[in-house]
């Protein structure tokens, strides 16, 4: 026989035994963990006297002092009372109300803006008025309502329809 079919005899039988022995693979199971119970290592816990520390007493005499005459309670100044300008009008959207005016904080050169509190109603509190306020309403600080003067007592309230066109 030759040598090239020698070999492939060889190969031949190789395959074969290839074949014959299957692997088999098997699944392995997974393993259960077992719970183990951890048990808490006992402390060895010393006690340790204290020692008490007596308190020193302190002792204080009492020195006799003359009553002071009661005080007069110190004056307080009046608290003022809140002076009130409301407006019942609908200067439109995107539009405010000014205030210029003589006494509590106003100046008939520059106006106060006024607290809108809905769409058609405006206000302004001060406490810095001494007697009276006179005032006018003014659209956006720049158009000035009709007719003549408003005036407010001092600690009063002014309601007003002010008209502007």
């Amino acid at each position: 026989m030759s040598a090239a079919k020698k070999t492939i005899k060889k190969v031949a039988k190789k395959a074969a035994a290839k074949k014959a022995t299957k692997k088999i693979v098997t699944k392995k199971a997974p393993v259960k963990k077992v719970a183990t119970k951890k048990v808490a290592a006992k402390k060895a816990v010393k006690k340790v006297a204290t020692k008490k520390i007596a308190a020193k007493k302190v002792t204080t005499k009492k020195v006799a002092t003359k009553k002071a005459a009661p005080k007069a309670a110190p004056s307080t100044p009046k608290a003022k009372s809140v002076t009130r300008i409301i407006a019942r009008v609908d200067v439109r959207f995107g539009n405010a109300l000014y205030v210029r005016g003589e006494g509590g904080g106003l100046s008939w050169t520059q106006g106060t803006p006024m607290e809108n509190l809905s769409s058609d109603e405006w206000k302004l509190e001060t406490t810095e008025a001494d007697s009276g306020i006179v005032f006018k309403f003014l659209v956006n600080d720049e158009i000035w309502a009709n007719g003549e003067d408003q005036t407010v007592a001092a600690g009063g309230t002014s309601i007003s329809t002010p008209s502007f066109y």
